[in-house]
């Protein structure tokens, strides 16, 4: 048994951890890495033997911008054991390995698990906590202007990632650049989900959902209104649900997020101001 780190390099281990990731999640990072996203902000932790990945927990480097504030916090995010490796302590270790590599180095911790861990995250001093999303009853009173950018190509998906790193925040609690995240759901799962709006100048991650659209972030050189832009989808929409904290809440109406197998669990000073503030992590911030 080996515990290893940072091998994105190594093709060998690169796809055992694939292979890992696509049994117990049905993901795949190897055309992340191969086209360039895969970049240094994102570490896995791993245990190795006889040669394959049979536990991980990886580091996510995150900085998120808070009232025009930085914070560097780390978040914890594909976490899976092989069924045949497991009760053998592996994820304790890879967990107490990143604690000791990341202490002093960071302001806080964060993670989303599922159902069947809910008991082993507060052994490590993790407290669940809640988050809130913010939603608008709006009629466009224009017809439909935006336009959908297809992210089929490598060359698009290189000119968006440069559009991600340029843009200002897109609400109160955003991520700073992070484009490697966001090219991962871009070239992914969300490849039809990104507009823009010539009017606004501004590029948006969105889906519609019926009468609702739910934006997943806004990315453009001046702070724009969600709303407002959500107006161009035309007059069929009329709900605007958001992925992020707005800089202004007002009109809006606060709801608690609830999702399905999914709690958030925080540990760290830095998170001080969380129960107080409302607020939520970007939905494009979630690895």
């Amino acid at each position: 048994m080996e515990l290893i780190k940072n091998y994105r390099d190594n093709e060998m281990l690169r796809k055992s951890f694939n292979a890992l990731a696509m049994k117990t999640y049905g993901l795949d990072f190897e055309d992340w890495y191969q086209n360039g996203y895969w970049g240094e902000a994102y570490t896995p932790y791993s245990i190795v033997e006889e040669g394959k990945i049979v536990a991980n927990v990886s580091v996510n480097t995150m900085d998120f911008i808070l009232d025009g504030s930085r914070k560097h916090v780390i978040q914890l995010g594909t976490v899976m054991t092989d069924e045949a490796y497991r009760k053998k302590g592996y994820s304790r270790m890879l967990m107490e390995e990143v604690e000791k590599d990341y202490a002093g180095k960071t302001e806080g911790i964060y993670l989303f698990a599922n159902d069947s861990v809910l008991d082993f995250y507060p052994k490590f001093g993790f407290e669940r906590a809640f988050e809130y999303g913010y939603e608008k009853e709006m009629t466009a009173d224009r017809n439909r202007s935006i336009h959908k950018i297809p992210m089929h190509e490598k060359r698009v998906w290189d000119g968006f990632a440069k559009i991600v790193e340029q843009s200002v925040p897109c609400g109160r609690f955003a991520m700073a650049g992070g484009s490697g995240l966001v090219l991962f759901y871009v070239t992914k799962f969300m490849q039809d989900n990104v507009y823009y709006s010539k009017a606004h100048r501004a590029y948006l991650i969105a889906e519609e959902e019926g009468e609702e659209l739910f934006v997943h972030g806004v990315f453009a050189e001046t702070p724009i209104e969600p709303s407002d832009i959500a107006k161009t989808f035309g007059q069929n929409i009329k709900k605007v649900r958001l992925g992020f904290t707005p800089f202004d809440t007002a009109g809006y109406t606060l709801r608690e997020v609830k999702e399905e197998d999914t709690t958030l669990f925080l540990k760290g000073e830095g998170f001080g101001f969380w129960a107080a503030d409302k607020l939520m992590f970007p939905t494009l911030a979630h690895a």
